[in-house]
């Protein structure tokens, strides 16, 4: 492998901005590992809880970051078979078709460096092959990396975790990257009324080209809960699905979800939520979301061909676009609550 050093975004302390810095990568390739050029990357709310340690206390730091791409393979390790040097390719977290590797070993100031099965924080990343799809090579490579999360978790969001049926009313709380496409598959599964919530006047004006029937901006609205159940009914929203982890709407979105109707958090909360949960004895669900359970080599596939047809459209999801220098500031964007995709530019296609 000629390729020794790249730049890339590393985590080197939580809840500290990250450090631009030159890393080195393995020298070879083991089995399933692939090399590929990062050209685009989109920030996921994942990253924003990696850096605060939500979960807990980091113990793989120093480590790269990123999970959702786009790219172009320079090489291949033994064994690898569903991508080949050339391909372009979409970078997701869910595992796919091909082998899992080890996770690669990169370097940094002369200590170890830690990285995933995919990192996209860095201008080349050695990555596991489950973890790529080839994609065609005319793709807008710009939205590609929007089909490595934020666009397949929604898409499984309402097929496998709500399960939403025609004419079923589904509110959607946070109309970030997430939100805005669990709006539009919401659509396109024909439920009615959709509702879309957010503070954010701008996103929700694009919730409304996506297929909100309704939009309400929650900074203007005193009774929430009880603006919603004058849209969807009293008894509350066939399908709800929390996007943001905010405690607050965890609980009330909970409240709001009918008696029959099923509840999902996609939102990972960074602290304690407190329900009730003596209607989940009956018919109320509550489940959390884990990437929609999305198949990559399945659906990246599947709606590609639905954008290609124009049934759906990408267009927008991105708001806002930074060099991999200015990560850091493209990170508050997203704090902020303003963004819906935020896009890195990590290199040009060479």
């Amino acid at each position: 492998m000629d390729f020794r050093t790249a730049k890339a975004a590393i985590l080197v302390e939580s809840r500290r901005p990250l450090v631009i810095d030159e890393i080195e990568l393995p020298r070879d390739l083991a089995a399933g590992q692939v090399l590929v050029r990062i050209l685009f990357t989109s920030i996921c709310g994942a990253q924003i809880n990696e850096i605060d340690a939500v979960k807990g206390p980091d113990r793989f730091l120093p480590h790269l970051l990123g999970h959702e791409g786009s790219g172009k393979v320079l090489e291949i390790g033994p064994g690898v078979t569903s991508v080949k040097p050339g391909d372009t390719v979409v970078l997701h977290w869910r595992p796919s078709l091909g082998i899992q590797s080890v996770p690669p070993v990169y370097r940094w100031q002369g200590r170890k460096l830690n990285a995933g099965w995919v990192t996209t924080f860095n201008e080349l990343a050695v990555v596991s092959e489950n973890r790529l799809t080839a994609i065609s090579a005319d793709s807008d490579l710009k939205t590609a990396p929007l089909l490595g999360c934020a666009v397949t978790t929604a898409a499984g969001v309402i097929n496998n975790d709500a399960k939403v049926k025609i004419g079923e009313s589904v509110v959607v709380l946070g109309a970030g990257g997430v939100g805005l496409n669990v709006v539009q598959f919401a659509a396109l599964a024909g439920a009615y009324p959709i509702v879309a919530v957010d503070l954010w006047q701008g996103k929700l004006e694009l919730a409304e080209r996506l297929g909100a029937t309704h939009c309400l901006n929650a900074a203007e609205i005193a009774d929430l809960d009880g603006a919603l159940r004058r849209i969807v009914g009293a008894r509350g929203a066939d399908k709800v699905i929390e996007t943001t982890g905010v405690k607050s709407l965890i609980e009330m979105g909970y409240e709001l979800t009918h008696p029959d109707g099923t509840c999902v958090l996609v939102g990972v909360p960074a602290e304690k939520v407190t329900i009730s949960t003596l209607p989940i004895h009956f018919n109320k669900v509550l489940t959390g979301s884990h990437g929609g359970g999305a198949v990559p080599h399945v659906d990246i596939p599947r709606i590609m061909r639905m954008v290609n047809a124009k049934r759906m459209s990408l267009d927008g999801v991105v708001t806002h676009e930074f060099p991999l220098d200015d990560v850091n500031a493209a990170l508050e964007i997203m704090r902020a609550g303003a963004a819906g995709r935020v896009l890195l530019h990590v290199t040009h296609a060479a």
